[in-house]
């Protein structure tokens, strides 16, 4: 049978071994950490073998002693992991604990979740993404994307647009410009420069974060940041100028990141996040979609999203209060 435990930091290897994404890496715990908020690590033993682990985090919720828990992209806990969820979920006064396993939807019955006790929620993490398979060999790859993506990938090499990575402070700070003047531009929400600057400064020495640039004549046209953990690649910001469009620097940035994905030994590479199949032309990410559509990946449904909930009246009202902040921050974003 299996025993709950919490970790300490003399199991970081071993935990960050089980992790299943790198929202569940030991390192992104410390930058939660750093940003104020609560984490709890559990793990699963059987005959005194660790099996699986749950990193939560919680957070507070502004002038209230009440806090919502956030575990996203683990594996499914079984009903013991759930049981010993919802007690510390009590301990911090958690209203609930969203759950986003990092499951394919057909691996669990609708049922089994049921029986775990947890309700529907409300997506933070996407329900889908994007992924390519980097255990083919490079032509088998480039072969594989659509003819107008292999065409933008040898125009930008055509007009002489170079790829780098560039770990540096002064190109992480490039990049933080860019990736602000992309998301004012296309009227998204982003995350405030001290929440990037915090992340880069704890995942970069661990091996996870890795800048790319896209260069012409020295100048930074487009950048991605990319994670790497545990044999796969993920690709969860990426920023470009509007200027040069012509020479489709992000598409050739893209192929160079699945070149370093394979170098780096990666057997995936997860686009992190996409949206529904067959989207209509009018969706907000139809062009990220798009864009990603053309080196023809894999489009994968997770197991969806998922409520531990501790105290149902607050929840309810929770949600209301969630809904109508929501609207206000998107209403912000176009202004």
């Amino acid at each position: 049978m299996a025993k709950v435990i919490e970790i300490t930091e003399k199991n970081k290897e071993d935990f960050n071994s089980l992790a299943k994404h790198p929202l569940q890496s030991w390192e992104w715990g410390e930058f939660r950490e750093k940003q104020g908020h609560k984490v709890v690590r559990l793990g699963e033993e059987i005959n005194g073998k660790l099996k699986a682990v749950y990193q939560v985090t919680f957070h507070k919720i502004p002038h209230l002693s009440q806090a919502v828990g956030y575990l996203p992209k683990s594996g499914l806990p079984d009903k013991e992991a759930v049981n010993y969820l919802k007690e510390i979920g009590q301990k911090n006064k958690a209203i609930f604990i969203k759950i986003e396993p990092n499951i394919v939807r057909e691996r669990v019955r609708d049922r089994d979740i049921e029986k775990l006790g947890l309700v529907r929620g409300k997506s933070l993490f996407t329900r889908y993404t994007s992924v390519i398979d980097l255990e083919r060999s490079e032509e088998e790859i480039l072969n594989s994307l659509k003819s107008k993506t292999r065409y933008n990938i040898k125009l930008a090499q055509k007009h002489g647009v170079k790829i780098v990575e560039d770990n540096s402070q002064e190109a992480f700070e490039e990049y933080l410009k860019l990736l602000f003047e992309t998301t004012d531009r296309q009227g998204f929400y982003a995350h405030n420069p001290e929440y990037h600057l915090k992340q880069w400064e704890i995942l970069k020495p661990a091996g996870i974060s890795h800048l790319l640039l896209a260069k012409h004549n020295q100048k930074i046209l487009a950048a991605f940041l990319l994670f790497c953990f545990n044999g796969v690649l993920y690709y969860p910001y990426g920023a470009s100028t509007r200027e040069h469009k012509e020479l489709m620097a992000p598409t050739l940035l893209m192929w160079e990141s699945i070149l370093f994905g394979k170098k780096m030994n990666c057997q995936s590479f997860d686009l992190w996040g996409d949206i529904e199949p067959n989207p209509p032309p009018n969706h907000p990410y139809f062009g990220f979609h798009r864009f990603k559509e053309g080196f023809s990946p894999r489009l994968t449904e997770f197991l969806g999203t998922f409520d531990l909930v501790i105290n149902p009246f607050l929840y309810q009202i929770y949600n209301l209060g969630d809904t109508l902040r929501w609207k206000i921050l998107r209403l912000k974003a176009k202004l």
